[in-house]
């Protein structure tokens, strides 16, 4: 077969979009053939990001592959001198399927990169599902990333009809912007990925709040409705909830027949019985949004029980909002020191996952320090930001 030339560079909104968007639909990304709706914006998924780009693959005035990338200062304590680090993040890919293994793929992560090398870029980093052998082997064996870290993707279906009882003894309040960065700025400030900008994530419109909750027999002065953070409780938990579905819709194009039955199963049961109240399942097969909940943190003795409490407060809140979707569904990621949170987070395991990162130093002074980064038997806690989901 003939092979035919193709030139790498970058989006352009108004000539770009509809081949972009024919082009995601054409392509289904990993076992799970997971489609991304982009909803007529196709950089949608970085657009909130401090730097970004687009790039695109063009073969006889046809697009054939894009990729995406977007730029952050983040947390990364074995980085010196301050263990502060500059991070790009690899996201998008996708090319054509009758052009593949023509080194179109390869040649959009090389461009990017560069990008990232000519904005001084630390590491380089993707997220990828653990199953997608063929994006794993392309950026571990060709481009030498290294696995990272492996977060659990909680997933929680939103029973429209139901609300979860919070016990009495608990106090859940939603503290202003200000008083939020503080908080994460103290707690979570040398969490792994933290990001340096974290009052553009919450001062975002797709963030929705922050929530606090604390034991009513707790004396402690938490200080939530004034200036500065008072007595800090034995046991307190916080989080954040971000409505993704407003930028972009997914939708599965495959998923494994146990899966299925259980579905049709649950789904005729609840027909036959609404008296049980169960769990709405969304389909899954058909675009759907989705909330996520991020900066999860919690200290103390009794710190999951108020984890579970704000979760089941998220799922309330999200089942009564007026939202034309009715498929709803609440994420969480969580992983190294967080493991813990997969017993206090609610999920089906039967729709959740894990992820998996891989990461790659792109300067020869960051090299030094990468192989204790990603050696770490005792990882950090990951803050997983909610503009890269």
């Amino acid at each position: 077969m003939e092979f035919k030339e193709f030139i790498i560079r970058s989006y352009e909104g108004q000539s770009d979009r509809a081949q972009v968007e024919d082009l995601e639909r054409r392509c289904k990304v990993g076992p799970s053939e997971t489609m991304l709706d982009s909803m007529g914006d196709p950089i949608s998924r970085i657009r909130n990001s401090p730097m970004y780009i687009m790039l695109v693959a063009e073969m006889d005035n046809e697009l054939v592959g894009f990729i995406q990338g977007s730029i952050k200062v983040v947390t990364l304590e074995c980085h010196p001198p301050k263990g502060i680090a500059k991070v790009g993040y690899v996201l998008g890919l996708r090319v054509a399927p009758q052009t593949r293994r023509k080194g179109i793929g390869s040649s959009l992560i090389q461009r990017l990169e560069e990008w990232f090398n000519s904005n001084d870029v630390d590491y380089a980093y993707v997220a990828t599902e653990k199953e997608n052998h063929a994006s794993i082997s392309l950026f571990m064996n060709k481009f030498g990333y290294t696995k990272f870290r492996t977060p659990a993707i909680l997933v929680n279906p939103v029973n429209n009809h139901h609300s979860f009882r919070i016990s009495s003894n608990i106090d859940i309040a939603k503290v202003n912007i200000d008083k939020a960065e503080s908080l994460y700025r103290r707690f979570m400030g040398t969490t792994e990925f933290f990001p340096s900008d974290i009052q553009n994530v919450l001062r975002n419109k797709l963030s929705l709040g922050t929530w606090v909750a604390t034991f009513k027999w707790e004396n402690a002065s938490f200080g939530l409705n004034g200036p500065n953070i008072g007595q800090v409780p034995k046991s307190w938990a916080m989080l954040s909830v971000w409505k993704s579905g407003d930028i972009f819709k997914l939708s599965i194009g495959r998923a494994p027949n146990s899966c299925l039955f259980f579905t049709k199963t649950w789904s005729l049961v609840d027909k036959i019985f609404p008296c049980f109240g169960l769990s709405t399942i969304p389909d899954f097969f058909s675009p759907f949004g989705f909330y996520f909940i991020y900066g999860v943190y919690h200290e103390g003795p009794c710190s999951g029980k108020l984890v579970r409490a704000l979760c089941k407060f998220v799922h309330n809140m999200i089942s009564k909002s007026k939202d034309e979707n009715c498929n709803k569904i609440i994420v969480a990621e969580v992983g190294g020191r967080d493991e813990e949170l997969n017993n206090h987070i609610p999920h089906w395991k039967l729709f959740s996952c894990p992820d998996l990162w891989c990461i790659k130093a792109l300067k020869s002074e960051g090299k030094n320090t990468f192989h204790e980064l990603v050696t770490d038997t005792q990882p950090r806690s990951l803050f997983v930001d909610p503009r890269e989901v």
